[in-house]
């Protein structure tokens, strides 16, 4: 009884948001994405050395969702997002980890076609697949990318079309996402050359604080045009060319940003940080990454109010994995490769914590590891949801969220039909009433090893390397510093065998992925190397 009567209101409010979205117009769709973003980077989350308002404010008025997963980087995280899947699947079945570099030429050098064909050969794009674009373009959405590649190291203009997306501004290179003053971009495949920029690396710098890395950095020849400008720009003017209220349709946009992954380069300090006794040159530069996205979630807001759009529209806020320590500098911080003292981790009895790096920023917020690990702080993330008067202001919520269910949350809200061959799983309830039905577990892959989260906050990690599981229960120690297997043997067995199934029978599905090389030359070289 107690069964069918679950059935029957979940599907008396499928029913109900399926008949709000037929009587009401859609609801626009924002999704910024962030990269590298811990979540105590935020001065919504603490962060005590500047303010985040604009992001701050989204978390005020909307809902924050305390308990959310990503990824253990941002190729791994940036495809689950967009399939639906957690990436802890058989090796290429979400996605093929491209080695990138293909576009690091000057734009006259550059043949699309030709990368495109070297790509598509050994990782074809999926028919009648459906992604996070399709969802809202089946839908009847107007669909744009702008930013950050979302698929793999290195993409094409037929695989961007593929994933839903109608119009597409940015990079389709991994490397070349890491400089910050790109020669060209891309604009639906083809090349757009941005005056003044004339580094081919898009003048990538040193990633630890040296005096040539300094001066290398505040340098600006050939460096006219922060890309996060003008990407921004170029999403405003989409805004005002795709007004709901001109064209009669809602839009989704998806925008990945480069912020405030390093290595560390900005136009200018921030005036909040200009001053700071506390911060170093370096440090107050990786601040000042963190205050534009901060100023870029602004000037969207602004537009929305411009446009008279901003009571119809959702805007999600989230980011890829966990915090990095990117200000290292010898004697004073360092990351989760090594201590200051030079020693290395091992990932078993030692871990980083902020504390130990000298991260004066705390951006993991207290918990303990990076990006890349199966610690908390190399997965957990911020997110935050507003919708003007659909969501209720000020609500925080510990449901157990991944940014893989974001495909289906959206189906919901828009009120079409869920996906249901995939991994996601929606909490439109939660958005919309405060209350609904948890996923009982999570699980994400990492470098170290894959790990399951459940719900009633056990979490199982594997560390491949020497083979060892370990237990924590998150809800009484959020730094993981108890192992809990002598207590509860019975949950570990349980734990490692439904994680081994979601990791499709083989553990190392949940590790670090293989790239597979696009260039056929290079292939048959790894190839014959391996072979001898």
């Amino acid at each position: 009884m107690k069964v069918l009567k679950t059935i029957t209101l979940s599907l008396f409010f499928a029913l109900y948001l399926v008949g709000y979205a037929q009587k009401t117009q859609q609801p626009n769709i924002i999704l910024i994405y962030a990269d590298d973003l811990g979540r105590g980077m935020l001065s919504t989350y603490g962060q005590e050395h500047f303010t985040t308002p604009h992001i701050d404010k989204l978390a005020n008025e909307g809902i924050t969702f305390h308990n959310t997963y990503g990824s253990q980087f941002c190729a791994p995280a940036r495809a689950s997002l967009i399939t639906g899947m957690h990436d802890c699947h058989t090796k290429n079945k979400n996605y093929v980890l491209t080695r990138p570099g293909l576009y690091l030429e000057s734009a006259k050098n550059i043949d699309i076609k030709e990368i495109s064909n070297k790509i598509h050969a050994v990782a074809p794009p999926k028919e009648n697949e459906v992604y996070l674009g399709t969802v809202a373009k089946n839908a009847g959405y107007n669909t744009a990318e702008f930013g950050k590649l979302e698929w793999g190291f290195a993409s094409t203009p037929e695989r961007v079309k593929s994933h839903g997306w109608d119009y597409h501004f940015g990079y389709y290179d991994h490397r070349r996402c890491h400089g910050f003053y790109p020669p060209f971009l891309f604009e639906n495949g083809n090349i757009i050359e941005i005056e003044g920029n004339t580094h081919i690396n898009c003048a990538k710098t040193g990633e630890k604080e040296t005096p040539d890395y300094y001066k290398e950095r505040w340098d600006f020849t050939g460096k006219k045009q922060y890309s996060e400008y003008v990407i921004v720009d170029k999403m405003l003017e989409y805004l005002d060319e795709n007004n709901p209220n001109k064209t009669e349709k809602p839009f989704f946009i998806y925008f990945p940003s480069q912020l405030p992954h390093g290595p560390i380069q900005v136009p200018e300090i921030d005036p909040e940080l200009i001053s700071n006794p506390n911060l170093t040159s370096l440090e107050k530069e990786y601040a000042t990454m963190v205050k534009i996205l901060d100023n870029s979630v602004g000037k969207i807001y602004n537009k929305l109010e411009e446009l008279d759009i901003l009571d119809n529209t959702i805007i999600i806020f989230t980011g890829d994995n966990g915090h990095e320590v990117y200000a290292v500098e010898d004697g004073r911080t360092a990351n989760s490769k090594k201590k200051l003292d030079g020693t290395k981790y091992d990932n078993i009895n030692s871990k980083f914590y902020s504390e130990i790096g000298n991260d004066v920023f705390d951006g993991n917020d207290g918990m303990a590891g990076l990006k890349r690990d199966n610690w908390e702080g190399g997965v957990r993330v911020p997110l935050f949801w507003y919708w003007k008067g659909k969501i209720q202001a000020g609500q925080e919520s510990n449901q157990l969220v991944n940014n893989y269910d974001i495909l289906n949350t959206i189906a919901e809200l828009i009120g079409t039909e869920q996906q249901l061959n995939k991994d996601s799983y929606s909490y439109a309830q939660t958005l919309l009433t405060g209350k609904g039905k948890e996923k009982e577990y999570t699980v994400f892959s990492s470098k170290l090893g894959p790990a399951i989260v459940t719900n009633e906050g056990w979490k199982l990690r594997y560390q491949m390397k020497e083979d060892i599981f370990q237990l924590y229960n998150l809800k009484n120690d959020y730094r993981e510093e108890k192992v809990l297997n002598t207590q509860y043997p019975e949950k570990v067995e349980n734990l490692k065998s439904i994680l081994l199934k979601e990791c499709d029978g083989d553990f190392k599905n949940g590790g670090y992925p293989d790239f597979v090389e696009p260039d056929p030359i290079l292939r048959a070289k790894k190839k014959k190397k391996i072979k001898n």
